[in-house]
């Protein structure tokens, strides 16, 4: 691609597009050429008409899901991408491609249209060096400040020195301690610390109890996820990366973001038979990660060892069980291949089968047990309910997706609006609730148990009564995967805690040229100060639990 690219009209829809406007027609002199991408169509424009062109596409073409940021380097150019969505009907989407010179890589901020930008951008521009004008606050966010250069630049020197000054220990109020025109106080929070769910520090400012500002600090557990996906094969050596981004019970939804864009990229097809098991898995993965969020959060709110953080580890206990007699693992799964799954169910089939269904028949008694120790509990219903509220605009704006969105009413779901595996032939909800504070985001997560196991279920019946002649687990797939150089492609899964995609640019070999992960994660953590800004210390620390978020996929 390059910025005198032909044009050509097309409509900004995947799928049946009757009636759409073309993105030149709607867009004008700010479009310098197409890009279109596998999953969507792309238009490049001038790096001094970000603003106006996605403000265009938001309010005008109903684009109001800025799902991922991509930055990548070319040899002539560096290149933003902002793949941009419709929270209403997902299959309806655009990339917005951005070229900006080698010399001087600098465009207009997307943040002032969508605020999740902010991060992305921030992100950017550490990792690849690409500065954003008008940005708000642009300074690194996964590396420290003084970090030496930009990791996936194409001149990045691995092997040079880190030098690490003495104001990086500084103390980061040293003069501030008194205000006499305020009464405001800086705290810490974190990064080591039970309430913040792993390594995260989290500077708040406060006046007396109440939380005046919150700034998420990130970055402490960053291991260059993105940069060995790009060392490594397409065929073989990616897919046991995927379980390591949230590692606590996500492992197969994660396998499964990287399997439906490199099957895109690559088209491969998968067998009905093996869709199944990978919609049973996943939704075991959901039903663990579920779990896991409801007990920590108890413990968030009711303290100490309670009773609903050991119920809520004995039935996580149980899927993983499950989750182990399928993959031969109980946390790092690797389970998932291009094309398929590894292997079918164990043997013998019926007594898995059987096994798997003696958990599932034990959740409605259990789910009450959780209503009547949380839901009903006056104690937890003070810390929750009104507090930590996120409106729909708020969290449409900063990218929210998952239990994170629906707990603010807004209906998104991908595994419903954008179908893939075997969800579109199941009989199954998506949870809402309207309210939008930390009771709902908890009632989201109980209802999501209800669903999931209800979907295990059907693919229990199918898997049992499939033929056993067309039990294909895995497509032909070549040894040696080698996309069309320069295809592109950017899709998504439903994972446990939203929105979990990849983007893709293939240079023609076995190895990435760019790997990109959209973590549901990051969008939703930096929302936070939305969220906790008016509330109390206590109820700061309930809104960081409501969040459900694990530190190894914010940093990837």
């Amino acid at each position: 691609m390059t910025a005198d690219s032909t044009l050509e009209s097309r409509p900004v829809k995947r799928g049946d597009a009757d009636g759409e406007e073309t993105l030149e027609g709607l867009l004008g002199d700010a479009v310098l050429g197409r890009d279109d991408h596998e999953n969507a169509p792309a238009v490049v424009i001038r790096p001094d008409e970000v603003q106006a062109v996605l403000a265009t596409l938001r309010d005008e073409a109903g684009f109001d899901h800025c799902s991922c940021v991509t930055a990548q380097q070319y040899p002539d150019r560096f290149e933003t991408i902002y793949h941009l969505k419709s929270y209403a009907d997902p299959t309806r989407e655009v990339s917005v491609v951005v070229p900006t010179p080698t010399r001087e890589p600098k465009g207009e901020s997307a943040a002032p249209v969508f605020e999740t930008a902010n991060w992305h951008e921030r992100e950017a521009y550490d990792l690849i060096g690409t500065e954003y004008e008008a940005h708000p606050d642009l300074r690194r966010i996964l590396l420290p400040e003084t970090w030496q250069g930009h990791p996936l630049s194409l001149d990045y020197d691995a092997e040079q020195s880190q030098i690490v000054t003495l104001s990086e220990h500084a103390n980061p109020i040293a003069g501030d301690e008194h205000d006499t025109t305020s009464e405001t106080m800086f705290l810490n929070i974190g990064p080591h610390h039970p309430s913040t769910h792993g390594v995260l520090h989290v500077k708040a400012v406060l006046d007396g109890e109440t939380v005046v500002d919150v700034d998420p600090d990130i970055g402490y557990i960053h291991r260059c996820e993105e940069q060995m996906c790009q060392e490594s094969t397409y065929r073989h050596q990616i897919m046991p990366y995927p379980d390591r981004w949230d590692w606590v019970s996500s492992g197969l939804l994660n396998e499964w973001a990287y399997a439906r864009t490199i099957e895109a990229l690559a088209d491969v097809d998968v067998p009905a038979y093996a869709q199944v098991i990978r919609t049973m898995g996943a939704e075991l993965s959901r039903l663990a990660s579920h779990f896991i969020a409801i007990g920590t959060y108890a413990l968030d709110i009711v303290g100490e060892f309670c009773a609903a953080f050991q119920y809520a580890i004995r039935d996580r206990e149980l899927v993983l069980d499950c989750l182990e007699a399928l993959t031969g693992q109980r946390m790092m799964f690797n389970y998932f291949r291009v094309g398929g799954v590894a292997w079918d169910l164990p043997e013998p089939r019926g007594e898995f089968i059987a096994n798997v269904r003696d958990v599932l028949d034990g959740f409605p008694a259990k789910l009450e047990e959780y209503h009547d120790l949380l839901v009903t509990n006056e104690i937890f219903q003070r810390r929750c309910v009104d507090t930590g509220v996120l409106e729909p605009t708020v969290a449409k704006d900063y990218g929210c997706t998952g239990p994170v969105a629906r707990g603010s009413g807004i209906d998104y779901d991908l595994r419903r609006d954008d179908p893939y595996g075997y969800y579109d032939e199941l009989e199954w909800d998506v949870v809402t609730e309207p309210d939008g504070d930390n009771f709902a985001r908890l009632l989201v997560r109980l209802g999501e148990i209800e669903e999931s196991a209800k979907i295990v279920d059907q693919c229990l019946d199918l898997l049992a009564d499939w033929p056993e002649d067309d039990r294909t687990v895995q497509s032909n797939v070549p040894r040696t995967l080698k996309p069309e150089a320069d295809a592109e492609s950017y899709r998504a899964v439903e994972g446990a805690k939203g929105e979990l995609g990849i983007y893709i640019r293939s240079d023609g070999t076995e190895t990435p040229a760019r790997f990109k992960i959209r973590s549901p994660c990051f969008s939703n953590l930096s929302a936070l100060p939305e969220i906790a800004r008016g509330e109390y210390v206590a109820d700061l620390i309930a809104a960081i639990g409501s969040l459900d978020c694990i530190m190894g996929e914010v940093d990837r």
